[in-house]
C-alpha cells in the first residue's frame, strides 16, 4: 500500500470568502510522486507534469489535482464529498501501484482536440438548438468533454461521421 493516511483540511476560497463552494487539501503522510505516471495512464489526467511532479484530473465534476505529499479538491458541496472523493482517490491510487507492472506509465499530458478543428466540422449556423449560445461555444464545450457529436441537430451525417473520426483520437475524451 502507498498511501495509507492524509490530513484533511476544508476552507473557503481566499480570493473569495463568500463562495459558497468548499477547497480541500489533503495533506498526505506518504509521498505519492511515483505513481502519478501510472494515474495518468490509468485515470487519464487532464495534464501532467514531471518536475514538480504533478497530475491534474477530473473527477466528479471535479477539478484535482495530485502533488507528491498533496491533494487538492475544487468547488466541493460539502466535507462529505470531499471524504468520498479522497477515499475513492486513496482506493485508485493504492490499486494503481499494485498493479503497475501491468500499466505504462504516461509521462505526458493527453492530446487534446482543439476547438477550432472541431468548429470546421460544425455547421456554423448558431441556431441554439442544441442549447449553446454560439457552435464556438458548442465547440469549447465538446472540446472538454462536455458535449457529444449526437448533440448537434444541424450536423449531416457525414459531418458527424467526421468529426466522430476526429475526436476518437484523443485518449480519456468522453462525450457527455
Amino acid at each position: 500500500m502507498l498511501l495509507t493516511s492524509y490530513r484533511k483540511e476544508i476552507r473557503r476560497p481566499k480570493c473569495n470568502p463568500s463562495f459558497e463552494r468548499l477547497h480541500c487539501i489533503a495533506h498526505l503522510d506518504q509521498d505519492i510522486s511515483e505513481v502519478l505516471p501510472y494515474l495518468n495512464a490509468v485515470l487519464g489526467g487532464e495534464a501532467f507534469f514531471k518536475d514538480p511532479p504533478t497530475l491534474t484530473i477530473k473527477v466528479h465534476g471535479k477539478r484535482v489535482t495530485l502533488h507528491p505529499k498533496q491533494i487538492a479538491i475544487n468547488a466541493l458541496q460539502d466535507e462529505e464529498e470531499a471524504d468520498r472523493i479522497l477515499e475513492w482517490l486513496k482506493k485508485e491510487i493504492n490499486e494503481t501501484w499494485q498493479n503497475r507492472d501491468k500499466i505504462t506509465p504516461l509521462f505526458e499530458s493527453p492530446k487534446k482536440p482543439e476547438v477550432f478543428q472541431i468548429l470546421k466540422f460544425l455547421p456554423k449556423t448558431n441556431c441554439k438548438k442544441c442549447g449553446a449560445p454560439t457552435c464556438m461555444v458548442f465547440a469549447v464545450q465538446m472540446a472538454e468533454g462536455g458535449r457529444s457529436v449526437d448533440q448537434c441537430p444541424e450536423m449531416s451525417e457525414e459531418q458527424k461521421r467526421k468529426l466522430n473520426e476526429y475526436i476518437s483520437q484523443f485518449q480519456g475524451l468522453s462525450p457527455a
